[in-house]
């Protein structure tokens, strides 16, 4: 039995289809409608954007309501 080269390289671990990392890119650059994110990665990306797009809306709304007020206060003060 032999035993493997330790390696400090990740890439260099992948086997894959042919067992080789360059083989396995040309592969996926080939074939892009085989390759798909998993489910679980989707779902996440799906709350991160739900949950950057709250806090966008809050900031537009919190700014929103700020400049109303400067402009009541500049309109009474010129009357």
């Amino acid at each position: 039995m032999t035993r493997r080269k330790k390696t400090r390289s990740l890439a260099d671990k992948v086997t894959i289809r042919t067992g080789r990392r360059k083989d396995y890119r040309k592969w996926r650059h080939e074939n892009p409608d085989e390759v798909a994110p998993s489910r679980r990665f989707v779902a996440k990306k799906q709350q991160q954007r739900k949950l950057q797009a709250a806090r966008k809306l809050e900031r537009q709304q919190q700014s929103a309501a700020t400049t109303e007020r400067h402009l009541t206060q500049s309109d009474e003060e010129q009357r």
